[in-house]
């Protein structure tokens, strides 16, 4: 294991976290800045998957005190059952199709054409989004119905497509079904922790045989790294989209993806 291998790791950790919650899609980030660096991790693609847990832990210690609150109120909490509903309901889609698109999306999609082309479409649709959003009518997830639930659950599952973004999905997604800025970004934060766990345990699962102890090593250098930037990004989106909304995403993910089309078309 050379250390170019594991300094490429620590890059990629940092990209993941910084990219994981924010709609620039994180999986398109890894790609792209994967074919760049020449950086080959663990086969099936596992790193990818598992350093983006690190991200989601993030999200689990800067909300601690509100997800306990839910965990121990359950029993007697109407709204924290409600919580809860709806984060199972917006996770359901995403574990039926991708159990059955698995395959495909990973051996036919994963490409950096792929990816720079779902760039530039999703920065094009948050700017004419965030041009004509509704009037906000959901302001507290508590209070989501199952209905809107699911649907963004639905709308998560467009994310499977790399270069999508995950968490633009659902926060574009939540946006256009009435749900506030602010809210829609938490929810987003909330539907990565079922979502990327279980895409963990089944990439583990489908890969477990391929796993070194230096493919570990790898996997746990880009893991911490993505969960300090992850700290970092979850610590100050909510302020970050409350007073500027998500158009400079849209801008940024147009740019990137453009240049990397021009990168790629010179090889």
């Amino acid at each position: 294991m050379d250390d170019s291998t594991l300094i490429s790791a620590l890059v990629m950790g940092v990209v993941e976290g910084l990219t994981e919650f924010i709609p620039v899609s994180s999986t398109g980030h890894l790609i792209l800045i994967g074919d760049l660096l020449g950086f080959q991790g663990p086969p099936g693609r596992l790193f990818e998957v598992v350093i983006q847990l690190g991200a989601i832990l993030a999200v689990c210690v800067v909300y601690f005190q509100r997800l306990w609150h839910i965990a121990v109120t359950l029993p007697t909490s109407a709204a924290s059952r409600r919580f809860v509903i709806a984060i199972l309901l917006a996770f359901l889609p995403a574990v039926v199709i991708g159990v059955f698109a698995h395959g495909f999306i990973k051996s036919v999609l994963f490409s950096p054409y792929v990816v720079s082309v779902a760039l530039i479409l999703g920065g094009i649709a948050i700017l004419v989004i965030e041009r004509n959003l509704p009037e906000p009518r959901h302001f507290e997830v508590e209070a989501f119905s199952p209905r809107l639930a699911l649907g963004i659950g639905f709308v998560q599952t467009l994310a499977m497509i790399p270069g999508v973004s995950r968490s633009g999905a659902t926060i574009l997604g939540s946006l256009l079904m009435g749900v506030e800025r602010r809210t829609a970004a938490e929810f987003s934060f909330f539907l990565a922790i079922p979502t990327m766990a279980g895409a963990v345990v089944y990439d583990t699962y489908k890969n477990y045989s391929t796993l070194t102890s230096d493919g570990s090593l790898v996997i746990a250098i880009g893991f911490v790294a993505a969960f300090l930037a992850g700290l970092l990004v979850v610590r100050s989106l909510v302020a970050f989209v409350s007073r500027y909304g998500f158009t400079p995403f849209g801008w940024y993910r147009i740019a990137v993806g453009t240049a990397m089309l021009a990168i790629l078309s010179m090889r």
